[in-house]
């Protein structure tokens, strides 16, 4: 099975100079916790729901003037589409993350695989807790 199989399909990247405001909305909206920041299909990095608690409201940034670029994690972790979903795993593991953007071949941005995406849509569970439980350990 490969990562395009199972992977979330990209809806929506933002880019670096809109507000943390902003993206909150497009998470509630879209209920997700993870978007890509990026310039068209390149991603430059991601915002989390954690990031926007831990770099905005807990250091009493105002989220209407503070830009995702300034909270955002650069140079995220990726996969790409034509890998083996163990393969993938594997990696989430070495990197100790629970989210992969993923790639095609040209680089440009076609969607994310999460932990969750394996989990559900595999029913690989010895595999989905053996990451799990690496990346927990972080």
């Amino acid at each position: 099975m490969r990562v395009k199989d199972i992977m979330t399909r990209i809806v929506v990247m933002l880019p670096p100079e809109c507000s943390v405001e902003v993206a909150a909305e497009h998470m509630k909206k879209e209920n997700i916790g993870l978007l890509p920041i990026g310039d068209k299909d390149k991603v430059l990095g991601v915002i989390t729901d954690r990031d926007i608690t831990i770099r905005v409201t807990a250091e009493g940034r105002d989220p209407r003037r503070t830009r995702v670029r300034e909270v955002m994690t650069p140079n995220p972790s990726y996969t790409f589409e034509d890998e083996d979903i163990e393969d993938a795993c594997l990696h989430m593991q070495d990197k100790h993350v629970r989210r992969l953007m993923v790639l095609n071949r040209s680089r440009d941005l076609v969607g994310v695989l999460s932990l969750d995406d394996v989990a559900v849509k595999t029913r690989k569970n010895d595999l989905t807790g053996y990451v799990l439980s690496k990346v927990a350990t972080r």
